[in-house]
């Protein structure tokens, strides 16, 4: 365990489930106080919270909120500071809705502009919403923690769901850009580029032949479970990275290196 996570208030936005709630497991594991934001699916955060408080006697907190609507994002806020005083870690991994499904994906051709808003949105405006309200919280304590989940396709769009893709990179170059600022007041910004993770909802419609291939071009030979992705995110949040910012580890089996 590190200690110094230990009792670190943890923001993780979309963290009912998949990806984001093995983030929360991690942090709970290390005896975090675990924040957990949820737009829809109020009970599977609370049987998340509860979980965490029963099996790591952590506290665990969920709040609604959607983050690209600011006014949630700053109510959110406003109630973890009421309720812990502080935030030390933010986990930007709430999206929108995503079918990773290289058969049905829109070709370049088909694509509208109101494809890629609405990716921009979920994963650039939600993240500089949440941003927002947690930089006036750590300038003044000259310290903090903000990881930002991206993509491997930002690298290597092994099946090029544009959209979405173009909107990850905007959140890759958004967060480098946000480390220069940042720097001088003791915060740290840095990415995490999953591949492809199974299972989580979005990757329930990929096709077997399609995880087949992936595997067979990833020298770890295997797709990442929401597991593979939590350590990246604590070592970022961690001790350990302390002289670590404006960077992105890409976790993926080594599909793509760089």
């Amino acid at each position: 365990m590190d200690t110094q996570l230990q009792q670190k208030v943890v923001l993780i936005t979309g963290s009912s489930r998949g990806i984001g709630a093995a983030i929360a497991r991690g942090f709970a594991e290390q005896g975090a106080t675990v924040v957990i934001n949820y737009l829809k699916n109020k009970e599977r955060a609370e049987q998340l919270a509860n979980e965490l408080i029963e099996k790591y006697d952590v506290d665990a907190y969920t709040v609604q909120g959607d983050v690209t609507n600011e006014a949630d994002m700053k109510s959110l806020f406003e109630e973890v500071i009421s309720e812990f005083d502080t935030i030390d870690i933010v986990v930007n991994n709430a999206l929108h809705a995503y079918a990773f499904d290289p058969e049905q994906r829109k070709l370049a051709w088909e694509l509208e502009w109101e494809d890629y808003q609405r990716q921009i949105d979920g994963a650039l405006k939600g993240t500089y919403n949440v941003c927002k309200h947690a930089i006036s919280i750590m300038k003044k304590k000259r310290a903090g923690r903000i990881i930002n989940m991206v993509s491997n396709l930002v690298y290597r769009p092994i099946v090029p769901y544009h959209d979405y893709n173009t909107a990850k990179a905007a959140v890759l170059t958004y967060s480098q850009n946000l480390a220069v600022d940042v720097g001088t007041f003791g915060i740290n910004v840095n990415c995490v580029a999953p591949g492809l993770v199974y299972p989580t909802d979005a990757s329930r419609t990929t096709k077997e032949e399609i995880k087949e291939l992936i595997k067979q071009q990833t020298p770890l030979h295997r797709i990442a479970t929401p597991n593979d992705v939590v350590g990246s995110v604590l070592f970022f949040a961690s001790s350990w990275s302390t002289f670590v910012t404006g960077q992105c580890m890409v976790v993926d089996g080594g599909l793509v290196m760089k």
